[in-house]
């Protein structure tokens, strides 16, 4: 079998770079002396706080969470499930390192593969390209581009989404693809062509938009129809480079702005995502024919914090919208809802962006973007709408106990039910109680009821910074007093705190004294582990300071959720007592907190 020589491994290695590759799958914030990320290996890429690390000069990752490190190359093997030689084929492509090969057989089945899927690339480019022309340069094409500048789209907007048009022979591509030397077998396995009839297009006469990964790789296509009967939109079907529920229209357009923003607006659809750039919203989305899937929230969060919906103001629209806010919430995403609307005096409703940009302009689309409610409070009023406002509060309450159960934490839960009592003027005890009688059996046990089990322990971002402090004791005493113990979530990291404090307040020092005062053998080996391996060596003081600043951030933020929590109740609930001075004291503490966190954010605290 022949194999990657020795020579282009070196090379590959030499000139690959480090950040630059990781950061086609995870955001990075260099903070400390260090690059941190939210870990892609564990949580679903959803930590509240990073703990992956990318070391530029050695060219190594490491996550503290699930301990998982090694060089980029095995990074790629593990994100993409590659071989060794297909991860170096893979990075020589993309560092301009010619492959060179050495001993036994070049055509192994592995390079067939790797063969077959260059093969798909070449095709899907050059399929645009010549879509691309056919509706820029033929007359064939003059109504579909007719159709798009009809929109408001303009033609940079065209170029940079490499729009293109489908003729209406279906026998044309066919026999164009051929005479350019692609093989009958490579176009039967491409989604281009009818699986009944392989030489006849699968599309024809149609608005052609590129589907590209987030490489920016086409790996299929999608086709508008202009005229006739049909369905509105088709999509190609699944290949080895393409599965629709784990891609995003336009990532790799919107990934620039997702990682500066560290938000995404998600649409319904191709037109609605192409207008929203036309505005310059760049940093817009949107899945490919089905409902937003968990892989696609994944995918989002790799570099996003925040999920903006937009989806349309019909029926349709917002019952996929309540279905994506769940989506978000189950990946650890903050998630806001927008609702296009607005009237134009001669074409009626403008229901979703595409029709707001063709009949009100870029501007308004714009303007349009920046209302938005949170999404408790639109489920809310979702559930008014669809139970009534009186005689239903049990059934409009029970509509949001799946985005409850959806929240990633019990505090968030916790502020929730407060809410939804104080939202519809219902005991707290009485929802609560409703709650867990439905999800009985279902729902994962709250931490303080669960068993003691450091046989299952996960490296958390909090105990991460705990053990950090005990691995270097002599920060504990700057740590305890920026710290409180009830700040800690994390059952292991108060574990470490409580044994930390008890050797301190009896003037305890050495290992041996920490470890002996905790009680988990497995946790007790965890530190010791760290200890030894002289990990939090480097700069432990900074990475103590960046860990209690997370600690701060996510404690001033949990406090202004359960504000706009309150908030929200008190609007909604005129005849609450002292209404008007606890609206004024919300509201005097919710400014003090923005404050704190602009602060914090600059780095003044």
């Amino acid at each position: 079998m022949s194999r990657i020589a020795q020579s282009t491994i070196q090379e590959v290695e030499n000139k690959l770079d480090a950040l630059a590759v990781v950061e086609d799958y995870v955001r990075l914030e260099k903070k400390g002396g260090r690059y941190w990320g939210r870990c892609p290996f564990h949580a679903g890429g959803q930590e509240r706080t990073p703990s992956f690390t990318v070391d530029p000069d050695r060219k190594m990752y490491y996550c503290f969470g699930c301990q998982q490190g090694g060089s980029v190359i095995k990074f790629i093997m593990e994100m993409d499930k590659l071989t060794f030689p297909e991860a170096i084929e893979t990075l020589a492509r993309r560092f301009g390192v010619e492959i060179l090969r050495e001993g036994g057989d070049a055509e192994e089945v592995d390079q067939e593969k790797n063969n077959r899927i260059q093969g798909f690339i070449d095709l899907y480019r050059g399929v645009s390209v010549s879509f691309q022309y056919f509706l820029m340069e033929r007359s064939e094409g003059e109504a579909a581009k007719q159709y798009i500048l009809s929109r408001g789209i303009d033609a940079d907007l065209i170029n940079r989404f490499k729009l293109g048009y489908a003729p209406a022979d279906r026998g044309w591509l066919f026999g164009f693809l051929t005479k350019k030397g692609f093989s009958e077998n490579l176009l039967a396995a491409s989604g281009l062509f009818s699986e009944r009839y392989p030489r006849s297009s699968f599309f024809s006469d149609r608005l052609m938009f590129p589907i590209a990964d987030r490489q920016g790789r086409i790996v299929a296509f999608g086709g508008r129809i202009i005229r006739g009967d049909g369905p509105k939109y088709l999509n190609s079907r699944e290949t080895e480079l393409y599965h629709k529920g784990q891609t995003l229209f336009a990532i790799n357009l919107a990934l620039p702005e997702i990682r500066r923003t560290k938000a995404a607006y998600l649409a319904e659809g191709y037109m609605d995502v192409i207008a929203l750039h036309q505005a310059g919203i760049t940093n817009a989305v949107a899945p490919l024919g089905t409902a937003f899937t968990d892989d696609q929230a994944r995918l989002l969060g790799r570099w996003a914090e925040q999920v903006n919906l937009v989806f349309d103001s019909d029926e349709a629209g917002q019952n996929a919208a309540v279905k994506a806010i769940m989506t978000c919430r189950r990946n650890g995403l903050v998630c806001r809802v927008i609702v296009p609307g607005g009237e134009d005096p001669d074409r009626g409703p403008a229901k979703d962006p595409a029709d707001i940009l063709k009949f009100q302009g870029p501007e308004a689309l714009q303007k349009q973007m920046e209302c938005f409610i949170l999404d408790f409070e639109y489920l809310v009023a979702r559930g008014r709408r669809l139970y009534g406002s009186s005689g239903s509060e049990g059934k409009a309450i029970a509509f949001l106990f799946p985005y409850m159960e959806a929240l990633e934490s019990e505090v968030s839960r916790d502020a929730c039910i407060n809410a939804v009592a104080g939202a519809f003027g219902v005991d707290r005890a009485v929802i609560l109680n409703d709650y867990n009688r439905r999800f009985t059996g279902k729902k994962v046990p709250r931490l303080e009821d669960k068993k003691e089990d450091w046989g299952l322990l996960r490296t958390t971002d909090e105990l991460s910074l705990l053990t950090l402090v005990m691995v270097n004791s002599s920060l504990y005493p700057v740590f305890r007093r920026e710290v409180n113990k009830d700040e800690i979530e994390d059952v292991a990291a108060k574990e470490l705190f409580i044994a930390m404090e008890e050797c301190y307040i009896r003037d305890e020092n050495g290992p041996d004294a920490l470890l002996s005062r905790i009680s988990s053998p497995s946790l007790r080996n965890y530190v010791a582990s760290k200890g030894i391996s002289k990990e939090f060596s480097g700069n432990p003081e900074q990475l103590m300071r960046d860990g209690i600043k997370k600690l701060s951030q996510k404690k001033l933020k949990r406090r202004l959720s359960e504000i706009a929590a309150e908030l929200y109740g008190l609007e909604h609930n005129p005849a609450i007592e002292r209404r008007e001075s606890r609206l004024d004291e919300l509201l005097v503490e919710k400014m003090h907190i923005d404050a704190e966190l602009r602060r914090l954010k600059e780095g003044k605290i």
